[in-house]
């Protein structure tokens, strides 16, 4: 089971990216901010919605550092006819990785071995390689690029801020917390 802080494993993919297709592993993530955005598969109903609410707020992803690599256990070439098909899909900019044999989506536990599928499954990696936030959802339930934003931009905080923690609902420029003996019984 992954578990926040723990490493990300290595891997190297097929992937469809910028109307090409490249290698990714995970020597390229490291160094930044990165967020795997696992998903059952091409061609479904809930995946393109998620995918595309990704897309849409590209720019901001973009602004903050993070790169987005959406998986699927789809091959590299079907993303690559779902983006060329799909208008919703083909608004993508980001990485889409081809994880065909499931070893990624098992790197991250999520993957659904009876089905050959990927959970629903968002991770937020650092500039270290390790996990700092984990959502999984059931299948049937679609995951808001805008609440993920907020999630990054806490975590963001946070690490460059030693001694400092976001509290619930925190939004960016909004006061934080350090915790202390003082606060004890006063929150």
């Amino acid at each position: 089971m992954t578990t926040i802080n723990s490493e990300l494993k290595p891997f190297e993919t097929d992937a469809f990216h910028d109307g090409k297709f490249i290698k990714v592993s995970d020597t390229d993530v490291k160094g930044k901010w990165a967020v795997f955005f696992f998903y059952p598969a091409d061609f479904t109903f809930v995946c393109p919605t998620e995918l595309e609410d990704l897309a849409d707020n590209y720019a901001t992803f973009q602004k903050l550092g993070v790169e987005i690599y959406s998986v699927s256990t789809d091959k590299h070439f079907t993303h690559k006819a779902w983006h060329d098909t799909s208008p919703a899909i083909g608004k993508i900019q980001y990485v889409m990785l081809g994880d065909p044999t499931g070893h990624i989506s098992r790197n991250f536990g999520v993957l659904i071995e009876e089905a050959g599928l990927a959970n629903r499954g968002t991770f937020l990696i650092d500039p270290e390689g390790k996990i700092q936030y984990i959502e999984i959802t059931a299948g049937g339930v679609g995951r808001s690029a805008a609440e993920l934003i907020d999630k990054i931009q806490a975590a963001q905080y946070v690490a460059s801020h030693p001694g400092e923690v976001c509290p619930a609902k925190w939004k960016e420029g909004a006061e934080t917390l350090t915790p202390s003996l003082d606060l004890v019984g006063k929150i």
